[in-house]
């Protein structure tokens, strides 16, 4: 068994992304691009992890800088008042290579408990000797309950926006060889 130690999101392998229904029709995706955590645990144990992720609201980004800048304002995300979204585990299941996540997602300064499913990559040794381990979990969120409420009604019924938002997280992080 392996000591407790800190692990180290590699951002240039992980990524924080959404989805949402937009006009009815299609699903925009975005993402974030900065984000940090703070993941400490047994690397040999994944059940025995604890991770405090922290999302920078104003790294947004679905490639228009125009629906960035909206999405950023009091009306849907508002940045200024609420600049991180904030996750921490309560719980970590492991099923072979079957993932259950279950912490407290806060967006806007309200808190909701949530479980991300997806697949453990499992354990390794890079090449310049640091212990490794990747996952890819997703869950869906109502936007009301964040107080995501802003939404337009379209000319022929229906609305801009879905309710749902997808979340997609692929994360591998790294911590160096005891």
């Amino acid at each position: 068994m392996t000591a407790e130690r800190k692990w180290t999101i590699d951002n240039a392998h992980s990524s924080m992304e959404f989805s949402i229904k937009h006009m009815m029709i299609s699903n925009v995706r975005g993402k974030f691009d900065s984000y940090e955590a703070e993941i400490t645990g047994d690397g040999d144990d994944i059940q025995s992890m604890k991770a405090h992720v922290s999302i920078d609201v104003k790294s947004i980004n679905t490639g228009n800088n125009d629906r960035d800048n909206h999405l950023r304002s009091d009306e849907i995300f508002a940045s200024v008042k609420y600049p991180k979204i904030e996750f921490q585990t309560k719980k970590i299941e492991l099923s072979g290579d079957e993932l259950d996540i279950t912490g407290d997602l806060t967006i806007r300064g309200i808190t909701k408990e949530i479980t991300l499913m997806g697949e453990y990559g499992g354990k390794i040794k890079d090449p310049f000797g640091n212990d490794r381990f990747g996952l890819s979990v997703s869950t869906s969120i109502k936007r009301s309950d964040f107080d995501l409420k802003w939404n337009m009604v379209l000319e022929g019924g229906g609305l801009m926006l879905g309710e749902k938002v997808t979340l997609l997280i692929q994360l591998e992080a790294f911590s160096p060889s005891n």
